[in-house]
């Protein structure tokens, strides 16, 4: 699922992305990671544990237990395929930033990314810090691997703010389906646009401010921050078939969603969930392991306040966030376990694209 709040991810500095995937390749090593990672898998399973219980034991919240007894095997299967193919989206993400990675061990390292960020309080751009350990432990340059990661990191929030501006102003215009309040549609549109103009306008605004300037620790960070954002901004409008990775991470992660929703059987327009769901996520800020009773509680309140019911949402969220916890912990775990295993393989990069 992702990981970074969107807006608020896309609004921050990419610095942010670089700085935590050079401190990570500097200070992880095999034994940390391997605690990291088994411990928030166990916290991940103690805190699921404890909120199937509070469905069971709250008298308030029978009603949303039997909600998600009742789901339709079928459908939670469906939601269950459809997660999968948001961690498969994000490998072809990953493989288009990095793409001299060798295609097996790139696409472990972008699930061992999705564990992490999973199963730690790490966050989008935290979990970044993991696999930039996991490049330069076989021979990546440690600044151009930073580099990459927050290309990486800018382009899924990219997307996310995109989305967030295009579903916003659909309903508010009336385009697409559901509750047009203008605090609930033109507030959210209006962000993610303004958001995504200063991404645009960024390497413009450090070149006027910086001029000739190529000294100093706060110029280089500018500087680097400017190139990160051109270089996202190349891949967005690039025409290469896998910007379809970085758009099938977010929208099928999406789906995930919906579908839990019809499993209820009281699915609210599309437009309500995706602006639910943009909003709800930026309480990934707050680093608790898989955002477990934050995202949930913010899941709820946002679709509340789009008029969806509390127990309809409350079921269709927690089957959704359990999907979206397990599918990407489990499947990274097995491919961060892979590459421990392979981790003296030498590596051999693919050759670079050519006819851009």
């Amino acid at each position: 699922m992702p990981q970074e709040p969107p807006a608020a991810a896309a609004a921050a500095s990419e610095h942010g992305a670089q700085a935590a995937s050079e401190h990570g390749a500097r200070t992880l090593d095999d034994a940390t990671a391997t605690r990291r990672l088994r411990n928030g898998l166990i916290s991940l399973a103690i805190l699921l544990a404890l909120v199937a219980g509070l469905l069971l034991a709250v008298p308030g919240l029978h009603q949303v237990a039997h909600e998600v007894a009742d789901m339709p095997g079928g459908l939670v299967a469906a939601a269950v395929a459809l997660e999968v193919l948001s961690c498969a989206a994000y490998v072809v993400a990953f493989l288009q930033v990095f793409e001299r990675a060798p295609i097996r061990f790139g696409a472990r390292v972008a699930l061992s990314e999705l564990a992490f960020g999973a199963a730690v309080s790490l966050g989008g751009a935290g979990s970044v810090a993991v696999g930039a350990w996991l490049l330069v432990e076989r021979g990546g340059q440690p600044g151009r691997v930073a580099e990459r990661s927050a290309v990486l990191f800018l382009l899924t929030s990219a997307i996310n703010v995109i989305t967030l501006a295009a579903a916003g102003f659909g309903l508010w215009l009336g385009l697409l389906p559901g509750k047009s309040d203008p605090l609930l549609s033109l507030v959210p549109g209006a962000v993610g646009v303004a958001v995504l103009l200063l991404f645009l306008a960024l390497p413009w605004l450090c070149d006027r401010l910086l001029g000739d300037r190529h000294e100093g620790r706060l110029v280089a960070v500018l500087r680097g921050t400017a190139e990160s954002v051109r270089d996202t901004a190349a891949i967005l409008l690039r025409r290469d078939w896998r910007i379809v990775g970085a758009i099938g991470y977010l929208w099928f992660d999406i789906a995930v969603l919906a579908v839990c929703f019809l499993a209820v059987g009281h699915a609210p327009p599309l437009s309500t969930i995706v602006l639910a769901y943009q909003i709800g996520y930026i309480s990934n800020l707050i680093p608790i392991p898989g955002g477990i009773g934050v995202l949930d509680g913010s899941f709820v309140g946002m679709f509340v306040l789009y008029g969806v019911s509390a127990t309809t949402a409350t079921a269709a969220t927690v089957v959704y966030h359990a999907i979206s916890l397990w599918v990407p912990a489990m499947w990274g775990t097995v491919a961060f376990l892979l590459l421990r295993r392979s981790r003296g393989t030498p590596l051999r990069l693919r050759e670079p694209r050519t006819g851009r």
